[in-house]
């Protein structure tokens, strides 16, 4: 089994970032762009770099790519949320996309930015959607307009994906339950379903197989404990507010039942169950 977690952020850069790998990080790519948009080849700007790791040099550990046209991609994955990951993402897209001029090149150089953002929790609360694509739309027509057609924000939530690996369908699909279940895999033992894609059975081994120095695998165990951490921090506090939640429904509903309100109404504004009102009339 993988005995490394690729969401940990060193780890998906020494994996999707190096260049013996840019197949895969190819893959990643076209598994998330539109059919019309599919690139042929990348050239990475921010390989993985041991030397510059170990001198500090290597602070950001997202990846960087140019396709055969000239667009710009940067690919991150991030395991903790916070409220202000929207800006962060369109100020990520912002700094792409002006730093390709220099103060005397013309605009009609610029290429088209698209950033990727893979994400282990969930920001769009509205719909199951695990794959969401951004960019800019006339808000009355829908209509986009190709002079504008220079950003593309992708979301990967990683925790709505819900599908059974009997169901996979595309690429994206096995990627996700690659970084979602690598733990479970093995290069001698690869599932059907995931083993049709040549780059994720190369992913699985190049994992398998990695290895960390003393200095990379303290801060693969000092992120690993840290997310732990938060986790349980977060677990704690949804279940503090669900009893907060539950208590102050209660309450409600034995003030509404004391002024004489039908079960049904009841229901409604506490959310309680039929059987759970009547024990509290009892």
């Amino acid at each position: 089994m993988c005995r490394i977690n690729p969401k940990i952020d060193l780890v998906f850069k020494k994996l999707f970032g190096t260049e013996k790998n840019k197949d895969l990080t190819k893959s990643l790519i076209n598994s998330v762009l539109p059919a019309g948009e599919k690139l042929s080849k990348i050239t990475l700007k921010n390989p993985y770099n041991y030397p510059d790791y170990i001198k500090g040099k290597l602070s950001i550990l997202d990846i960087k790519a140019e396709d055969e046209r000239g667009n710009l991609y940067n690919v991150e994955i991030q395991i903790i949320g916070h409220d202000d990951y929207g800006k962060r993402t369109l100020f990520y897209w912002a700094k792409i996309y002006s730093d390709q001029l220099s103060e005397s090149e013309q605009y009609e150089n610029l290429k088209k930015t698209i950033v990727i953002s893979i994400i282990d929790f969930t920001y769009f609360d509205n719909d199951k959607r695990y794959h969401r694509i951004i960019e800019p739309r006339d808000i009355e027509s829908h209509q986009k307009y190709e002079e504008l057609s220079f950003m593309s924000l992708h979301f990967i939530e990683l925790q709505k994906f819900t599908k059974d690996i009997q169901s996979v369908k595309t690429t994206l699909d096995r990627w996700i339950i690659f970084l979602n279940k690598a733990h479970e895999l093995t290069k001698d033992n690869i599932p059907q379903q995931l083993s049709v894609e040549k780059e994720i059975k190369k992913a699985v081994k190049e994992l398998e197989s990695m290895y960390l120095d003393d200095k990379e695998k303290d801060y693969y165990e000092r992120q690993r404990m840290f997310i732990m951490d938060v986790k349980a921090r977060e677990k704690g506090e949804k279940i503090r507010l669900t009893k907060a939640i539950s208590k102050r429904n209660i309450e409600i509903a034995k003030d509404m039942i004391t002024n004489n309100e039908s079960i049904e109404k009841i229901t409604k504004y506490t959310g309680l169950s039929k059987d759970e009102i009547k024990r509290l009339t009892k």
